[in-house]
């Protein structure tokens, strides 16, 4: 029913032009992601990040995007998907954050009804809420920032946002932006509610491995309370982190410090079995088996398939013991 209204409602919305008109100028495929949403900088490490939650259904398809070296793009309110794209295109070439949002601006005729903030890697803002955005709309800009929100329950929200990006400097950019979303949400948040939360953080700079710019991408499309699912996501990712870092350790020999980067990601999530059960199978590999089985013999207990898939390893060259050794890690109890 709600996308069979979306002309009129353009309609309505876009000066009184009649439906037909309307449809033209916003199409029923966009996404009506009306939301509150940060583009940010860190001054430090040149980072850049775009944070969002919206009552909508996968939020972070429709509003966040961003590229490593050139910029993030957060585009709401009657979303016009290929302003990220664009966007980014138009950083890309050269053009500032604010001459990239005037270009895009300029060719759409529904520019009443779209939020929009870019960013670009200078840290220089620009942003742009139509007359047209559903109340309440409005955006604040700060140092190398800006958040933007629309039809919200009141008009404190991104004021509460900017309010708690600055209070919290001392935090990495992912944890910051997230303090921001958070105080949004205390403020008050989207009139409707909420379903759905993305976070995407790149780097400054490019290197030569572009699946690596990415350093945080995290999104969660349905759920009763996104930004609780996300700051998890997130300390999820930052865990796993530590066992990338504990595995790049052992390829130098550096057994104090993969150890203490291995039990920094065990001591963030205990439960899981998967943390505890390769730094085993890497104390074992190091010829220290009796700590290895201290580990290895709850998580046997627990789930018996990790007994089977050690089975395997040697196989691959995944586990390096000897077949005494082999045989003691199986017969644990």
């Amino acid at each position: 029913m709600l996308r069979k209204l979306l002309p009129f409602f353009a309609a309505l919305l876009l000066f009184g032009r009649p439906a037909a008109q309307a449809q033209s100028i916003y199409s029923a495929t966009d996404p009506l992601a009306h939301t509150f949403s940060i583009v940010a900088r860190d001054p430090k490490t040149g980072e850049m990040a775009v944070a969002v939650q919206s009552h909508w259904f996968s939020v972070g398809t429709s509003v966040s995007w961003g590229e490593a070296g050139v910029g993030v793009v957060a585009t709401q309110s009657f979303t016009n998907k290929s302003f990220g794209l664009r966007g980014l295109a138009l950083l890309k070439s050269g053009k500032s954050a604010q001459q990239a949002l005037d270009e895009l601006l300029a060719a759409d005729e529904a520019r009443e009804v779209r939020q929009v903030a870019i960013l670009d890697n200078q840290g220089r803002v620009a942003t742009h809420t139509g007359k047209k955005c559903v109340d309440m709309a409005g955006h604040q800009q700060g140092a190398q920032f800006s958040v933007q929100a629309n039809m919200m329950l009141n008009a404190t929200v991104w004021g509460a946002m900017a309010k708690a990006y600055e209070a919290n400097a001392a935090l990495p950019l992912a944890e910051r932006v997230l303090a921001a979303l958070d105080a949004a949400q205390a403020a008050g948040g989207d009139i409707r509610g909420r379903q759905s939360a993305a976070l995407l953080v790149v780097r400054g700079t490019t290197t030569e491995g572009p699946w690596a710019d990415r350093l945080v991408d995290l999104r969660v499309d349905d759920a009763d309370r996104p930004l609780v699912e996300l700051r998890r996501l997130l300390k999820l990712h930052r865990a796993y982190d530590h066992m990338n870092a504990g595995d790049l350790a052992v390829e130098k020999n550096d057994m104090p410090t993969a150890i203490q980067e291995y039990q920094a990601a065990e001591k963030m999530f205990p439960q899981n079995l998967e943390m505890k059960y390769w730094h085993a199978i890497t104390l074992a590999n190091k010829q220290q088996v009796p700590a290895a089985l201290a580990l290895l013999k709850p998580i046997f207990r627990q789930e018996p398939n990790w007994r089977v898939l050690t089975e395997r390893l040697p196989k691959v060259g995944l586990l390096t013991v000897s077949p005494a050794e082999l045989k003691q890690i199986l017969a644990l109890k």
